[in-house]
């Protein structure tokens, strides 16, 4: 499989990434590791979504890419200026419920809900929280993470 193939990418994606830049940021997940969100959410129809360290909104406006009318989609940052840049470009979208907060207190807030696929991005909680945070998928559901290190970079 040629994964360049999938890369047909969000319309809001160049906007964002020039906001993205203007704003200094430098975290955001690249276009390969989005297409494969984009790709792993398309197989959960009808569900429910989580994000956690949504930065500027790169990786979840191909998350939404991915989903169906049907689904609803979590996002929490702890930067209400990188907030902003998503607000902008994907608040109007019904899908979408955004947060602002720190993860790890927003996380053990959601002790009881259900995903069916969740996603860690910038969050540094994914390390000290992995187990809360899986206890909160449905049974069949994925979680995806990016761990990264200057000796790794791991997706699980």
């Amino acid at each position: 499989m040629n994964d360049l193939h999938n890369l047909n990418e969000p319309a809001a994606i160049p906007s964002i990434w020039a906001d993205t830049r203007e704003a200094g940021f430098t975290m955001a997940s690249d276009s390969l590791t989005c297409s494969l969100l984009r790709s792993l959410a398309a197989t959960k129809p009808s569900s429910q979504f989580l994000e956690l360290g949504s930065g500027t909104g790169l990786s979840t406006a191909w998350l939404l890419d991915g989903m169906d009318a049907n689904s609803k989609l979590t996002t929490i940052d702890n930067d209400e200026s990188l907030l902003s840049i998503l607000k902008n470009h994907l608040g109007a979208d019904p899908r979408l419920e955004v947060a602002c907060g720190d993860g790890d207190d927003f996380l053990k807030s959601l002790q009881g809900q259900r995903f069916d696929f969740i996603f860690s991005d910038t969050w540094s909680g994914k390390y000290r929280l992995l187990n809360e945070a899986l206890d909160l998928l449905n049974p069949g559901g994925m979680y995806a993470g990016l761990f990264h290190s200057k000796y790794t970079f791991k997706c699980v």
